[in-house]
């Protein structure tokens, strides 16, 4: 028996019946031979890890473009504590810790550059149907991996698809929204856990707000620091979901449910919408517009960004159109990439 296999079965007898067991993956788009080591969610998570749109996230906007401070999120950071979030509710409610981690890590691979507002440029330039997590899938499927994309589990990809609720209900009504594994539903909730309470302690660290704003309903309820809030949802998540119809259903208390609503709420309305956030929007989507319509009109200048991105996906890029490959061009840079870019191309260039 492998090591792989001997923790295969290790698993069906510490794992809820609820989470999704490593051995009845729905298996991979491309056949491949088992790893004698790693279960399959462990070698989705690793590849990931190892992928250049992982790296990047490091230099993408969370809610602030391009912090000076040392201590604001970046994708990175944000990925990273969804992770953390998601994988310790995971353990205490048995359920698959590696296709958790794996969702987590991968659930923003395809945002772009400049926050959610990068996200709305290119809907308003590209497509209205343009989404991080459908873009997300492209990075995974088509982009990585020197164009052969890294051939993920249909779990996880399930999982990174689904993860998104824009500024919809935290737990929709609709099953259809949902990923189908109980780890992928788990990741969805992580992720607003953790943007909410991070960007309010991003928030006030860069003064758009003061603590003296936010409703006192929600700081009662859910706690007055970054540690207290966390705490709070975590415990609430694990001692509140229910097995409904031989089902888990996972689910806050009505009370930190609302709370968490309305503290959500009022991020958008003060924070996200706020007037010093909105201005550096309009700088954003000037730089990506503008970075659009160039590249869109001097295909000649594409090689040497495929080369910079390392882009192997695109050695011959007249196979797809243009709009398309510009527009996975624009959503994989990094914010200083963009406005390096931007500069250069823009901008006069003194002799000297």
């Amino acid at each position: 028996m492998s090591v792989r296999e001997d923790f295969e079965e290790r698993e069906k007898s510490f794992m809820s019946p609820f989470g999704c067991l490593s051995s009845q993956s729905k298996g991979r788009m491309k056949k491949e031979d088992d790893c004698p080591i790693r279960t399959v969610f462990q070698r989705d998570r690793d590849r990931i890890v190892y992928s250049n749109a992982f790296r990047r996230l490091k230099h993408k906007t969370q809610v602030f473009l391009s912090p000076l401070g040392d201590h604001y999120r970046t994708r990175l950071t944000h990925t990273l504590e969804v992770a953390e979030i998601a994988r310790t509710i995971a353990r205490a409610m048995r359920l698959n810790e590696d296709l958790t981690e794996a969702i987590a890590l991968g659930h923003d691979l395809g945002h772009t550059p400049f926050g959610h507002g990068g996200e709305v440029i290119l809907k308003e330039i590209f497509s209205q149907d343009f989404s991080h997590s459908e873009q997300s899938l492209r990075v995974i499927d088509v982009l990585e991996n020197k164009g052969r994309g890294l051939n993920l589990t249909h779990e996880v990809r399930d999982g990174i698809l689904k993860h998104s609720k824009g500024i919809g209900r935290i737990i929709p009504d609709n099953s259809d929204e949902l990923a189908y594994t109980v780890e992928g539903r788990l990741v969805r909730i992580a992720d607003i856990m953790a943007y909410v309470n991070h960007d309010l302690d991003d928030a006030v660290r860069s003064g758009v707000i003061s603590m003296n704003q936010v409703p006192d309903s929600c700081l009662s309820v859910i706690g007055r620091s970054h540690s207290e809030r966390a705490t709070t949802l975590i415990k609430d998540v694990i001692f509140s979901s229910k097995v409904c119809q031989d089902k888990l259903s996972l689910r806050f208390s009505d009370k930190v449910y609302a709370a968490l609503t309305t503290l959500r709420e009022f991020l958008y309305e003060n924070v996200y919408r706020s007037y010093e956030v909105h201005k550096e929007f309009v700088k954003a989507k000037k730089i990506l517009s503008e970075l659009y319509i160039y590249l869109l009109n001097n295909k000649e200048s594409l090689g040497e960004i495929f080369v910079d991105m390392e882009m192997e996906a695109y050695d011959d890029f007249t196979a797809q159109p243009i709009e398309r490959v510009v527009c996975d061009l624009i959503a994989s840079m990094t914010d200083r990439y963009a406005l390096a870019l931007y500069t250069k191309i823009f901008f006069p260039s003194p002799l000297v």
